[in-house]
């Protein structure tokens, strides 16, 4: 485990620190932990994300929690900061533990689809008054021109990677859709959670959905993408690394309908609701893009060493997961258009 904890630990009193790691998250590390008898959530946070991002999530979890929605805040150190630097400039900080709450990484049925789509209804209705310029940038988010630059570098750098050809594949395949995929300005921008996957809304015991959770993706960005990279994670019965991905329409409309229910007469523009089906194709191809990459690259998702031997083979798997996703949706693309306008006015 980090050799650093130790000394970041004693920038919070009485910090303790469980060195398992917890949760299935791709990007950042996280651990379990507890000051005094209260458990927290410490992670380390990944490069990609500035220490600046820290400004951002207080300024939204402030908003929402004077809005009265429930979500996981930053435990200041002794110090007064938000967050901290390791010796080897890498951020770590401390959320609060919401207690009585479970994870998920799959949608498992109408229910929970709506209890998602609700939860998120009401993030984005909290947010709709907040005045709030983002101190933390991401380049590149949902901008497709972007992604294919990107993975045409690493197939121009890396041709003796022993994934190449599949890879190559992979790129040829995505070619199927380009008629389908949205600019990345295609409409006014709204604040959003930037990565509303399965496993970022917590639910209760119950089933009922509580609050969002890693909130380093927040920021200004077109409706169509913040509820299509909803959608292609909720709506997918599959894992995201599993043969056979889909579109379930029973799921999509529960999840919208969920989504109405919570976000309590949020004006949403028509366009903005004709263009979600085309928004969740769109992210499903910057995803296949974004994992053919690593798939040579080998150097930002994560992997699960007991599945696949290496980061490039289950990158590999990944993509293909979201290329099958996007065929699925490409076909569907006019039942999916209906559904949302009658859910969604």
């Amino acid at each position: 485990m980090d050799g650093n904890l130790e000394s970041i630990a004693t920038r919070w009193a009485r910090l303790s620190v469980d060195r398992a790691p917890y949760g299935t998250g791709l990007i950042n590390l996280t651990l379990s932990g507890f000051i005094d008898q209260r458990r927290v959530i410490v992670q380390r946070v990944h490069p990609a994300f500035a220490d600046s991002v820290h400004q951002d999530i207080e300024a939204v979890t402030s908003h929402l929690d004077r809005s009265g929605v429930l979500t996981p805040r930053l435990v200041r150190t002794d110090a007064g900061a938000l967050s901290t630097i390791d010796g080897e400039g890498r951020s770590w900080r401390v959320l609060t533990f919401i207690d009585g709450s479970h994870s998920h990484d799959r949608i498992d049925g109408p229910s929970r689809a709506t209890e998602a789509g609700r939860t998120v209804g009401r993030f984005h209705a909290a947010l709709a008054d907040l005045d709030h310029g983002y101190e933390h940038t991401r380049p590149g988010i949902h901008d497709i021109a972007f992604r294919r630059a990107g993975i045409e570098r690493a197939v121009e750098v890396h041709g003796a990677h022993p994934l190449y050809d599949e890879v190559a594949r992979g790129v040829d395949a995505l070619g199927a859709f380009t008629d389908h995929l949205l600019p990345v300005d295609v409409t006014p921008s709204r604040h959003a959670h930037g990565d509303l996957k399965t496993s970022n809304v917590l639910f209760d015991g119950d089933g009922s959905g509580l609050c969002l959770v890693d909130l380093d993706t927040l920021a200004l960005m077109a409706w169509p993408f913040e509820m299509g990279d909803a959608i292609r994670s909720w709506c997918n019965p599959k894992r995201e690394d599993e043969p056979g991905a889909r579109v379930d329409t029973t799921l999509f409309e529960a999840a919208l309908r969920g989504y109405h229910a919570g976000c309590n007469g949020l004006n949403l523009d028509p366009l903005e609701i004709e263009l979600l089906p085309r928004g969740t194709l769109t992210i499903a191809c910057e995803l296949a893009m974004r994992f053919l990459t690593d798939a040579l690259e080998e150097r930002y998702f994560s992997f699960d060493p007991a599945r696949f031997a290496t980061r490039g083979e289950h990158n590999l798997a990944r993509a293909r997961g979201q290329l099958a996703l996007a065929r699925s949706l490409a076909a569907e693309l006019g039942s999916l258009e209906h559904i949302a306008r009658t859910t969604l006015r």
